[in-house]
């Protein structure tokens, strides 16, 4: 489809004009980032592997009647979905000890909690994201008390379909952040999951080994973050099992 008007472009994605009213057209880029954008590189087929998995993953969610933005992937690299009012939180979700919780708690990473765990930080690139807690929601007006409810519902709904697919082909869902958007039908309003939902937003480890096999291969110069990906596509079925992890996979339509 013919290139609309630019609205934003992100650490990982661009965002443009849709086809029409209320849609926007989402292209996922090659670039990789880590430590709040201290760390960078272009990967090759990232965007592509992201484009496809995020197509699968929200595809089931809508499946299931969790609702999202996903409308139709377009092509290897950009998505058509809804425009939504993004509602400013990072929304985390920890099954395990990992990553900042381990640093901030002194938990040794992969430790299971007691229950998963949700979490929300601020979405403010300049400060860091920052970890904030409902109070701080309440008061700065960023979510409503019911929002919460139903921002909380969504990620642990998330969460039991995302840990069963997973450990279905032999992967633990150790964490994950989504994010929420608003989208208006006449006065009413209701919450979706947006943005994205990949190895980018994940940590997934291999049940037997715990290999790494999302970005934190990137983080911690582990080894390919393009053969880590492709590794999770293979499993899932969205890149055929017999496919030689290349820098520009080919994958299922």
């Amino acid at each position: 489809m013919a290139r609309r008007k630019k609205i934003y472009e992100g650490k990982a994605k661009i965002l443009y004009e849709g086809p029409e009213p209320g849609t926007i057209v989402q292209y996922f880029k090659d670039d990789a980032t880590a430590f709040n954008a201290q760390k960078k590189d272009v990967i090759d087929g990232k965007g592509v592997l992201n484009n496809r998995l995020s197509e699968f993953f929200m595809t089931g969610l809508n499946h299931i009647g969790v609702p999202t933005h996903f409308i139709k992937r377009l092509n290897m690299r950009e998505q058509l979905v809804r425009q939504v009012e993004i509602v400013p939180l990072e929304v985390i979700v920890r099954n395990y000890a990992a990553g900042t919780m381990s640093q901030r708690l002194g938990i040794e990473e992969g430790t299971q909690l007691p229950r998963p765990i949700v979490e929300y930080c601020y979405k403010d690139d300049s400060l860091g994201d920052p970890l904030v807690t409902e109070e701080h929601i309440a008061a700065f007006g960023w979510a409503s008390q019911q929002d919460m409810e139903d921002i909380l519902s969504l990620a642990l709904r998330v969460n039991d379909y995302l840990s069963g697919l997973m450990y279905g082909v032999g992967i633990r869902l150790v964490d994950f952040k989504i994010e929420v958007g608003r989208v208006y039908d006449g006065d009413f309003q209701r919450l979706i999951v947006a943005d994205e939902i990949s190895p980018d937003s994940c940590r997934l480890w291999d049940i037997e080994t715990n290999e790494k096999l999302d970005k934190d291969v990137f983080r911690r110069d582990l080894g390919s973050l393009t053969d880590a990906y492709t590794e999770v596509a293979k499993r899932l079925g969205v890149m055929p099992k017999t496919a030689t992890p290349i820098t520009k996979p080919t994958l299922i339509n």
